[in-house]
């Protein structure tokens, strides 16, 4: 018979112990409870349970309070550094064509594609309700880890916190993100200049009017769904055949016309619009005329505004034709001298009207 001695025998107990400390936990419990932001066991199980092993990556699975990275790694892409953050409490959490993780990731995604980044790195975090579906957070999460995939991204870093049952709705997210710009470009509203030319990607207010009929407070049929996408790829495809793009962004909440109302007072210019060529479905016209909502103003996920010199806009129009995600991509208007600050809609009978800044809110949580 083998005798072990005590302090072998301890040092074995003490590592099956350790090797058991360190497996990735599993969260037993059907429904989010205040354990699960309380910095313990529950906690950490939700953790390795919902997006450790769902957003698997070397730099995530370290579990570190930061992400860090190498700036020689990071110098390869561009020489300036994009950073952006954004929250989303859309309601319902999903709907017609996506749901609020993937959203998530699309939407700072974008934020730092229409600077002219490249998007690298993303954080993840939630704030969860008490009672909150486990089921429902890991379908989140691995909408995420799916957005995340197409966009080229990694999650590296989060949050988790639970709040009482009627402090939160359900799930909001917050994801910050980090991406290079590419030598030679300088995208901003401060450049536009008259003359150019205002390009959109395709058709608007799908995302608005999708949210709008999914929270089921209208009787209304429709096939429309969101827009959401990464425009990441298509902005590449616009700057490698024009790295001299004046202006770009998303439009998102506010839509098309904050974009533009934007834009003229950055650069003290004014933009005239032509309500003919902007590209709207017919069910989004419905859907608002019946509530008396103007789809200039709602939201999109998917659809940029680019602003480019008269001399450009052609080339650029038919890179954008070639994307998917810009195929529908049509030249709406001009930037104009004057009046300074204003946005100008050209109306199909060939009358101005100045379309303003959204005042109020049309859909409030939108995204």
């Amino acid at each position: 018979m083998k005798i072990t001695s005590h302090g072998s025998s301890h040092h074995s107990l003490f590592q099956n112990i350790e090797k058991v400390r360190r497996r990735r936990g599993k969260v037993s419990e059907h429904n989010i409870t205040l354990a699960h932001g309380s910095g313990g066991k529950a906690m950490r199980d939700l953790i390795d349970d919902i997006f450790v092993d769902t957003f698997d990556n070397p730099i995530l699975s370290q579990l570190e309070d930061q992400a860090s990275f190498n700036l020689a790694g990071l110098m390869e892409y561009g020489d300036k550094l994009a950073f952006t953050t954004d929250s989303y409490v859309v309601d319902p959490l999903f709907f017609p064509g996506s749901d609020i993780g993937e959203l998530a990731i699309n939407g700072t995604v974008n934020d730092l594609a229409v600077s002219g980044a490249k998007p690298l790195y993303l954080t993840c975090s939630v704030i969860l309700e008490e009672g909150f579906s486990v089921e429902t957070l890991r379908r989140v999460a691995a909408s995420m880890k799916t957005a995340a995939k197409k966009a080229d991204v990694q999650i590296v870093t989060g949050d988790t916190k639970v709040v009482h049952r009627g402090a939160a709705d359900k799930l909001f997210i917050n994801t910050t993100g980090i991406g290079i710009i590419r030598s030679g470009v300088c995208i901003s509203a401060n450049n536009i200049q008259p003359g150019d030319a205002v390009i959109i990607n395709g058709e608007l207010g799908n995302h608005g009017a999708a949210i709008l009929i999914a929270r089921g407070e209208l009787a209304l049929e429709t096939d429309i769904e969101s827009d959401c996408q990464p425009l990441h790829d298509l902005v590449k495809t616009i700057l490698d055949i024009c790295p001299e793009i004046r202006a770009m962004r998303d439009a998102t909440r506010g839509g098309l016309a904050t974009v533009v109302n934007e834009f003229a007072l950055s650069s003290n210019v004014g933009i005239r619009l032509k309500e003919e060529c902007i590209p709207i479905r017919e069910e989004v016209k419905g859907v608002c005329e019946i509530l008396g909502l103007d789809p200039l103003y709602l939201a999109n996920e998917g659809k940029l505004v680019v602003v480019v010199g008269s001399e450009n806009a052609e080339t650029v129009l038919a890179a954008m034709h070639s994307h998917p995600f810009g195929k529908n991509a049509r030249i709406i208007g001009e930037v104009i001298p004057s009046p300074t600050g204003v946005v100008l809609l050209q109306t199909s009978f060939g009358s101005d009207r100045i379309l303003d800044m959204l005042v109020g809110e049309q859909l409030p949580r939108i995204c």
